[in-house]
């Protein structure tokens, strides 16, 4: 048939950067709602806590040609103490998941602008059934642990894997490994 439904349009190109602009952060915000308190029932309402007042935001934005779109993954991070660098609250929007690159791109931003400001140990509690990313991205098992009545695993980045990036307000192009 001539107008069969087809697939809505998800971009293949994505730019990964600290949240820089509201319109950034609001997004990010609006993902891990939409994540953690819609998809996963993780948290009512909002799952914001104190962590946020300190934390730096990182998004993925999907690019329609060179302008971004919408913010389609994020994740933050935040310094506990001189040198012991935080991640949390990874999300990619569920159309997105399928690209295969944009929980690895942030990921690296995060760690790698960390190194950047001085990391010297970046940890971060990941939901037990995405260890086996973290892995392959060169994390190691510190601990297991049960978390908001999730498995969790702590997980500790090999900082020799990520070389400091000093540019993570400008950040770096991501393309999908498959169409999306």
């Amino acid at each position: 048939m001539m107008f069969e439904p087809f697939k809505p349009f998800t971009a293949s190109a994505f730019t990964v950067k600290y949240a820089t602009d509201p319109w950034e952060r609001e997004g990010a915000a609006r993902l891990r709602r939409d994540v953690f308190c819609e998809e996963q029932g993780i948290f009512e309402g909002d799952d914001r806590d104190v962590i946020d007042a300190v934390a730096t935001p990182i998004v993925a934005l999907s690019m329609l040609g060179v302008a971004a779109a919408d913010v389609v993954g994020t994740v933050r991070i935040h310094e506990e103490t001189p040198g012991l660098w935080w991640g949390s609250r990874l999300a990619v929007a569920a159309d997105y998941r399928s690209a295969g690159a944009l929980g690895p791109a942030l990921i690296r931003l995060a760690v790698s602008s960390a190194h950047a400001r001085g990391c010297t140990r970046f940890l971060a509690n990941v939901q037990a059934q995405n260890g086996l990313l973290f892995r392959r991205m060169r994390w190691r098992i510190v601990e297991e642990f049960e978390l908001l009545g999730r498995p969790h695993l702590r997980m500790e980045a090999d900082l020799n894997y990520y070389p400091p990036f000093t540019e993570p307000e400008t950040g770096f192009h991501a393309h999908s490994r498959k169409a999306a």
